[in-house]
């Protein structure tokens, strides 16, 4: 494989490597402060290291089609071991830093990665320590022949520091493994690495369902890469602040690769918005959208499975309608339905499910039948439901909810979002919660969990008598809880853990009604 060309022209994320290497050379790619100090990688420092790192892996078994896990947050390292894992054909498979023992062992089982690189500490945590903790049975094991009945296809696993148990060795194990690779067999394996072969799976964290893993082609995610880049205006040299994990699609598409392909400086700190207390999935307030509103584009809708946001809209957001942009714009290559039950497009005013395809779109998800998430014809069910208008001057599509996420009142659709809407816009509300609880009468009961601003004291009665003036009956909860801000159950990815608002508010209905 040659490394001439553009970074701007790679069609596989070897040919971005050392184009970039060759093109961008010893200026600053990434920076990661820590309090221990800064850290700083150069785009020639990214392309030797995990050149190293790639032979490592090669010398360990490592080829096309392998599974290898890493577990980093943003910075030079996660970088790095991506790099490494894409060059010899291996599927790159990022792992949340966040995840807890349970949670840890379903991703890495479901997962079936071979191999794991794990960054031994992040924001005091020891991850190695939390992966023993998940998988006790690693104690006594020997790394390169480990037998985990949970995590079958697990042979070993690689950080660094000092008391590495014994089942984890250090860096050295591969990197050293790998001194025996000549440049010119690394070289051979990626001009076999081509855009039809998978480069990463990336594991999703949804408010209601278990993980999946959504596969990406190497085309896809460079070709994307290319388009952001552009979109976004990345130019040579300016400091981009990474404000989303890489381990997702957001930090990865937004931030690491269009700063790899343009030269830009991808800065980092190991806290993001998705490990702060920052509700994200949700309705938010008028202060939390000034924190992501940011310059434009005004992203409306994206996720895991479309590489990142795919639409957006010339105004932030529009009376009414704040939970996203409303869309009057879509990234070629996406094409796009808005669908009833029966896959009919459905027209102006009614509101349908967001469908998409396109070669941006995922393969398939991992372990799971095509069937289960895209229609006969090609499109992605996304789950977002999405109300068209149109207009003189085009057609405009808003967000208005998760289909999952759809409360059934009285055989009438409820929509969270537009409740939560209503109710953040009255004073002293800081946000809320509508969900529903079983109801033999109704179908569902429907309830709001309200967060009062500081010092606001909140009067229930008059609150629904506010609401009663601006919504159907049907759409007005007829039980209230008040949370305090600490009190909102996340999951790890921040997202709003709405199954367990609807535990809460069920328990604090009963304590009261004794």
């Amino acid at each position: 494989m040659s490394s001439a060309g553009t970074p701007g022209a790679a069609r596989t994320f070897p040919e971005l490597i050392r184009s970039a290497a060759a093109s961008h050379g010893d200026a600053v790619a990434i920076t990661l402060e820590t309090e221990a100090g800064r850290e700083s990688v150069t785009f020639a420092d990214l392309d030797r290291q995990s050149a190293a790192l790639a032979r490592g892996l090669l010398a360990r078994g490592v080829g096309k089609g392998a599974r290898v896990g890493f577990i980093f947050g943003n910075g030079p390292g996660f970088a790095i071991a991506l790099a490494a894992i894409a060059r010899t054909g291996a599927v790159a498979v990022p792992i949340s830093t966040m995840l807890r023992a349970g949670e840890l062992v379903r991703v890495l089982r479901q997962s079936d990665v071979q191999g794991l690189i794990v960054q031994r500490t992040m924001l005091g945590k020891d991850l190695v320590a939390r992966l023993t903790e998940a998988l006790p049975e690693l104690v006594g094991q020997a790394c390169g022949a480990l037998r985990l009945p949970r995590v079958p296809y697990l042979r070993w696993i690689v950080s660094s520091g000092e008391g590495l148990p014994t089942a984890a060795e250090a860096m050295g194990w591969l990197t050293d493994a790998g001194a025996e690779l000549g440049e010119d067999l690394l070289l051979e394996v990626e001009s076999e690495v081509h855009p039809t072969d998978q480069m990463i799976e990336i594991y999703t964290s949804g408010s209601m369902a278990l993980p999946k893993g959504v596969r990406h082609l190497h085309g896809a995610v460079m070709a994307r890469s290319h388009w952001l880049a552009e979109m976004l205006g990345v130019q040579a040299g300016e400091e981009r602040p990474a404000q989303l994990p890489m381990f997702w699609v957001g930090g990865l598409m937004l931030y690491l690769l269009p700063g790899w392909e343009r030269g830009a400086v991808t800065t980092c700190t190991e806290r993001t918005l998705s490990n702060s207390r920052f509700a994200m999935g949700s309705v938010l307030a008028e202060e939390d959208l000034e924190r992501i509103k940011g310059p434009q584009p005004w992203w409306g809708l994206g996720m895991s499975e479309t590489l990142g946001p795919y639409g957006w809209g010339d105004e932030f957001r529009v009376p009414g309608r704040p939970v996203c942009a409303p869309m009057d714009h879509f990234a070629p290559g996406y094409d796009i339905r808005i669908a009833d039950e029966d896959g009919r497009a459905v027209g102006d005013g009614e509101i349908g499910e967001m469908q998409v395809r396109g070669p941006a779109v995922a393969t398939g998800l991992h372990k799971i039948d095509r069937a289960e998430h895209y229609t006969p014809d090609g499109y992605l069910r996304t789950g977002d439901l999405c109300l068209v208008e149109d207009r003189a001057d085009g057609r405009r599509i808003h967000f208005v909810g998760r289909g999952g996420d759809m409360i059934k009142v009285s055989g009438s659709n409820v929509s969270p979002a537009e409740v939560e809407m209503e109710l953040q816009a009255l004073d002293g509300v800081h946000s809320a919660y509508v969900v529903g609880l079983p109801d033999r009468e109704r179908g569902a009961l429907l309830v709001a969990a309200l967060v009062p601003r500081d010092g606001a004291v909140l009067d229930m009665v008059a609150i629904e008598a506010r609401l009663r003036g601006g919504l159907s009956g049907y759409k007005v909860p007829r039980a209230w809880v008040e949370l305090a801000r600490d009190e909102v159950p996340l999951l790890h990815s921040n997202k709003v853990a709405r199954r367990e608002i609807a535990r809460i508010v069920a328990e604090r209905l009963s304590e009261n009604a004794v």
